[in-house]
């Protein structure tokens, strides 16, 4: 996407009322160097059944599967990563996507597969 402005508040702006379709792109996260090799790209976007590591925040360093993905909320959900509220209930930590790093993909779904593979037969 085309930066339209330097201003840190007009950014958050253009990302708070993004249109839907572009909330795929905004929730991708880097890949592993291993995966980066494999695939020859940078990014991916983030999706249920991702192995994901955690690099900031209280839960840094936690590697775990995705239990789900809010794109609205931009917020990625990994297994084992909660927090307890007042009333003692456990509830998932939203994680946001630029503080993971993606360890494994999920391909069975033969789209995504695609994606991965038209960007190596055009080389970059």
């Amino acid at each position: 996407m085309k930066v339209l402005s330097k201003k840190p508040g007009k950014q958050r702006k253009y990302v708070y009322n993004a249109p839907h379709h572009r909330f795929s792109k905004l929730m991708s996260a880097h890949l592993s160097p291993e995966l980066r090799e494999k695939y020859g790209r940078r990014s991916f976007p983030v999706r249920k059944g991702d192995t994901v590591k955690i690099l900031v925040g209280e839960f840094k360093g936690i590697e775990g599967k995705v239990t789900g993905v809010n794109r609205e909320k931009q917020a990625v959900y990994v297994e084992n990563v909660t927090i307890k509220r007042a009333d003692g209930r456990v509830k998932p930590r939203p994680i946001h996507a630029s503080n993971v790093i993606i360890t494994s993909l999920n391909l069975e779904d033969k789209y995504r597969k695609q994606a991965l593979e038209a960007k190596q037969t055009k080389g970059g």
